[in-house]
């Protein structure tokens, strides 16, 4: 199914990542540096808006560019051990629990605090009062 290259903007829309973001990973290293036409211009395959498509995804499950950099190196290489995605995976989702843990943490706080504040005229406020501590 392999098409005549085509342009960012091409590439942009098929694979659901801004143009910006598409310069912005092949400055990364994340996508191999693309052929350019005699003027200049990018010009994409199939196979870079796959790439592309693996980034984004990699990126909406919130893997950190350093990850996804090891995914996407995992991926491409056929003898990889499926060991080292699974180890990746693992470590991503246990720094997710504690992400969450800590933002409960804050929501509690933050509902504790506006729970004693009047919320009136009057200028005393528990929450500057803690903020200010």
């Amino acid at each position: 199914m392999s098409q005549a290259p085509f342009n960012i903007g091409e590439a942009a829309s098929r694979s659901g990542v801004s143009a910006k973001m598409v310069r912005h990973y092949e400055s990364l290293g994340l996508l191999p540096e693309v052929a350019r036409t005699d003027a200049g211009y990018r010009q994409y395959t199939d196979s870079n808006v796959h790439t592309l498509r693996f980034i984004r995804r990699a990126r909406d499950l919130g893997f950190s560019m350093a990850e996804i950099a090891e995914l996407l190196k995992l991926w491409q290489n056929k003898g990889r051990a499926s060991a080292d995605v699974k180890r990746i995976a693992l470590d991503h989702a246990a720094d997710l629990h504690r992400r969450i843990e800590e933002m409960t943490a804050m929501k509690r706080t933050l509902e504790r605090l506006a729970a004693c504040c009047h919320g009136d005229h009057r200028p005393d406020c528990p929450i500057l009062d803690e903020l200010a501590e």
